[in-house]
């Protein structure tokens, strides 16, 4: 049985799902990949996974949460699962680039598969593919708008006012 609900986080609303195992989603509104609800799918705020997942992002977004402790089981090609791995490695604060995660899975010379795993990941935040920047250290890409993927890095950067500055209109 998959799981949903609607959340309200300071960077706009977001769809969360889960399954009776793990979160399997966390989606920004509008954002590029955003899933439409299937017809089996069960509104259930309560539902476990989405509960734990809802405090853990509110205590990530209030400053309070470096690491998550949620069970997640993203649904993807194995390429895809093993890249979403990678990203779960990089720390709170920390950023990488699409050539060296590409290096970290084991195939250096997949940098461009591997920004299009990350740009398909089904659970925003909770696996930080916010952190994955270009190599010449500019944003760029992200599933949700790269005005919350800058508030994103902006907190875990320990900025007070990163939900403050933000604004899709200054996106290209």
């Amino acid at each position: 049985m998959e799981y949903y609900d609607y959340w309200d986080s300071p960077l706009g609303p977001m769809l969360l799902t889960a399954s009776d195992t793990a979160l399997t989603g966390a989606h920004f509104k509008g954002e590029k990949y955003f899933p439409a609800v299937a017809a089996d799918w069960r509104f259930q705020p309560n539902a476990k996974h989405i509960v734990q997942a809802r405090q853990q992002l509110t205590e990530y977004f209030g400053g309070k949460r470096k690491v998550f402790a949620l069970k997640v089981e993203p649904a993807g090609t194995p390429f895809q699962r093993r890249v979403w791995r990678a990203l779960q490695d990089i720390p709170f604060g920390a950023t990488t680039n699409y050539g060296s995660l590409a290096a970290r899975i084991g195939d250096a010379n997949a940098s461009r598969a591997v920004g299009a795993a990350n740009g398909r990941n089904p659970i925003s935040i909770v696996i930080p593919c916010h952190r994955v920047i270009g190599a010449a250290g500019d944003l760029t890409g992200y599933a949700g708008g790269l005005h919350r993927k800058a508030a994103l890095l902006r907190l875990e950067a320990g900025d007070a006012d990163a939900f403050q500055l933000t604004s899709p209109k200054s996106e290209k």
